[in-house]
């Protein structure tokens, strides 16, 4: 439970937090922000990426609160998450949760908007077909096609028991700074994704990532008939680029932004963006 809710909103925001059975298994926790002057938009269903934590979220939270009602729903992989039984780590378990959570807030068909980052962006693009009532449009920043692994890691994720996870956390961050971030023109990523690893919950880290890497998006795209915002961040190594601006051709509706780097997608420069990209397609909308 995160302690001081106002760090992580503008000044006189409504700060709120709910547990959500999404079946009879699985409780997520939703933080909700109602700001203090709200201007007639959207509603804001926000879904961060795996283990991410809220501080990665704070600059954004901060600017998108002011005139936006969010609803901050933390995933299962997380610790906030109430797990009890067998439980599955699947892109479509995430899916099913967020229609779970949208019905839970008795949100109505195109009068929200539904906005995520990596996997949580990807379990968006999954749950289109699990959805009751459908969002205004998306936001989907660094959407994840695939989730790879290279096979060494898989090895290694298989037979580490999860109990040893203090071991692991150096080893995967040495990796991530070797090999997959560009920690010259973004340090503040690699801080961000060392953050997450020693907050994440070793077991549920281990289901995750082996139940992701069986998992495509190719033929869930031509279920999004909406309005898209896609961001990616081209200098980001870590979220396929290739994949991203493929996703972007495969989506009519869509509208693509580089935003260059990684902390430029959490940050303003993000919701300001949304703000703009809202102005066309809802012409009451106010950037």
């Amino acid at each position: 439970m995160i302690e001081n809710l106002s760090e992580f909103c503008s000044s006189g925001t409504l700060c709120s937090t709910r547990q959500i059975d999404v079946n009879e298994n699985v409780t997520l926790q939703a933080i909700t922000f109602t700001p203090a002057n709200p201007n007639g938009n959207p509603e804001v269903v926000f879904v961060p990426g795996w283990i991410s934590l809220m501080s990665g979220w704070k600059k954004a939270l901060i600017e998108m609160s002011r005139d936006f009602t969010i609803h901050y729903v933390e995933t299962r992989e997380k610790k906030s998450a109430n797990v009890r039984g067998k439980v599955s780590f699947e892109v479509e378990d995430f899916a099913r949760d967020i229609a779970a959570v949208i019905d839970a807030f008795g949100l109505k068909d195109r009068e929200y908007i539904l906005g995520g980052s990596s996997l949580g962006a990807t379990a968006i693009v999954d749950s289109f077909r699990f959805l009751s009532n459908r969002p205004l449009c998306l936001a989907l920043i660094g959407v994840n096609a695939v989730f790879y692994m290279p096979k060494f890691g898989m090895s290694i994720v298989r037979i580490f028991p999860p109990r040893l996870y203090i071991v692991f956390k150096p080893i995967l961050k040495w990796y991530l700074r070797t090999f997959r971030l560009d920690i010259k023109n973004d340090y503040a990523q690699y801080e961000k994704y060392c953050r997450n690893i020693e907050s994440a919950d070793p077991w549920r880290l281990k289901k995750s990532a082996l139940a992701f890497v069986r998992y495509s998006i190719w033929d869930r795209l031509q279920d999004i008939d909406i309005p898209t915002l896609l961001f990616g961040a081209s200098k980001d190594e870590l979220h396929n680029m290739e994949n991203i601006l493929r996703i972007n051709q495969s989506l009519p509706g869509s509208t693509y932004v580089d935003l260059e780097i990684n902390s430029n997608t959490h940050n303003e420069l993000m919701v300001m963006e949304m703000r703009k990209f809202l102005t066309k397609i809802t012409p009451t909308a106010k950037a």
